[in-house]
């Protein structure tokens, strides 16, 4: 088998790479535990030293780099960017602050001395998606790395191209040769790779079918396991909000990715008596958004990654309008070439529908009305999933008891899109998986805290 990079938006195969095998996978992952027991012993400074030029390297090389994310998987050339720029930021903030994140912790007892240290686990495998090809791998890898883990890389086949150059990134910043690998192999051979006694960790962001798979397979050889899987965020609009405002928000986060993220804004949940004023200010908002190709600046929805995956998002789309959804705006699959999906707008979504129950991963907006807050709450927690949140309102001590309160999910945002931070904890729970990533807490998700326990002889 072969590794295709395939421009979404034309159709035309970019390179071929070949597929690693297992025996060459495994002798990786050896290597990458020899380098690991060395790794493990160098000081903050000198890993701080390689993610700083790692970082600055991504700045050098942006537009190349987002070039390559922008051929690969269609994002619009200016995300694509934008997603180089937030890596490098991620690099520096670990660099500058996984030292403190990590130090000892004194904790007095009956001891002479006793405290907890955080020590790295050994070769962690991460498994990345396609739609935010350099992010999500860097997310997964920087914190792990200065924690003094290793990592090897699988990442979805469809980008082998941004694997490779993520691992040429690490490795021109002067981490140890082997200490990030890219390898090019298929989810079977993920799979069997968690087996290996030199795998410690292992990371996923996916789908909450690939997270079953992955966290069985993890659980049976008793591997630490981190999953970031689907989301189906409730964006609730409260009789209070600045509608406008929210109406724009709702929309950018709607068609960030064109549509293509698990934080992305899926369900907009309108109280009954700003239901019509809204369904006109989304409308008008998709309807403005530039579908094309994603190399021109002015493009903010390019195409689908993937034609399986509109093919897909068609399919959800059409079953909702079956069941008595209305499209306000799209729902048609475009003439030409490339895997486009237009901006679409379905209105009257109810539980049910593909638009309600299922996570839809591209540019279409559901509209689900509440006759009041309380059951506009019980609509947005009526989900499998639990990444993200948000709740619009002008009342702050309202929105901010319902963000904490009421709201079930990993991130809760008020009068704001949710997005992820390196400074704050990302991750969900129910069918949107567990473990963090990001922040203090996430570089503590690899780690061995370790209790010491010290005591003079009496």
């Amino acid at each position: 088998m072969s590794f295709k990079s395939i421009n979404p938006a034309t159709g035309a195969t970019l390179t071929t790479y070949p597929e690693m095998d297992l025996k060459e996978t495994l002798r990786h992952v050896n290597e990458s535990h020899t380098i690991f027991t060395t790794w493990r012993r160098t000081p903050f400074n000198l890993r701080a030293m390689c993610m700083k030029k790692a970082s600055d390297k991504l700045i050098k090389n942006k537009e190349s780099l987002a070039l390559l994310i922008t051929q690969e998987m269609g994002k619009p050339l200016l995300q694509a960017q934008a997603e180089i720029e937030k890596c490098a930021w991620l690099c520096d903030y670990f660099a500058e602050n996984s030292e403190s994140f990590l130090k000892s912790e004194t904790v007095k007892t009956e001891a002479d001395k006793s405290y907890i240290a955080y020590e790295p686990l050994g070769v962690v495998l991460a498994i990345m998606p396609w739609n935010f090809p350099f992010w999500q791998a860097f997310r997964a890898a920087v914190p792990a790395l200065m924690a003094g883990n290793s990592i090897v890389l699988k990442h979805a086949s469809n980008v082998p191209g941004c694997a490779l150059a993520i691992e040429t990134i690490f490795k021109e910043a002067g981490f140890p040769e082997g200490l990030f690998r890219t390898l090019l192999i298929t989810s079977t051979t993920a799979l069997a790779l968690i087996e290996s006694a030199h795998i410690r960790g292992v990371t996923l962001t996916g789908s909450a079918a690939a997270g079953q798979s992955v966290g069985t397979k993890a659980g049976q050889f008793l591997k630490k396991c981190v999953l970031e899987l689907g989301g189906s965020d409730p964006y609730i609009i409260l009789e209070d909000a600045n509608l406008e405002e929210a109406a724009t928000i709702c929309t950018n986060s709607r068609l960030m990715n064109s549509g293509q993220s698990c934080i992305a804004a899926k369900r907009f949940i309108i109280l009954e008596e700003q239901r019509e004023r809204f369904e006109k200010l989304i409308v008008e908002r998709m309807k403005n958004a530039i579908l094309g190709d994603p190399l021109e600046a002015k493009t903010t929805v390019g195409p689908l990654a993937r034609i399986d995956l509109r093919d897909t998002l068609h399919s959800q789309v059409l079953k909702s309008m079956e069941k008595g959804a209305i499209c306000l705006l799209g729902g048609e699959i475009p003439e030409g070439p490339g895997t486009f999906y237009p901006p679409t707008v379905l209105t009257n979504v109810t539980k049910g529908m593909p638009a309600y129950d299922e996570e839809l991963f591209g540019p279409v907006a559901a509209i689900l009305v509440a006759k009041n807050e309380q059951i506009a709450l019980q609509m947005a927690n009526d989900t499998i999933y639990g990444l993200g949140a948000a709740v619009f309102t002008q009342d702050l001590s309202r929105g901010e008891r319902i963000a904490l309160k009421e709201l079930n999910a990993g991130s809760c945002f008020v009068n704001a899109q949710v997005k992820s931070d390196p400074r704050l904890p990302f991750g969900g729970i129910k069918e949107s998986g567990f473990g963090r990533e990001l922040s203090h807490l996430g570089i503590k998700e690899f780690v061995n805290c370790k209790t010491l326990f010290i005591k003079a002889h009496n």
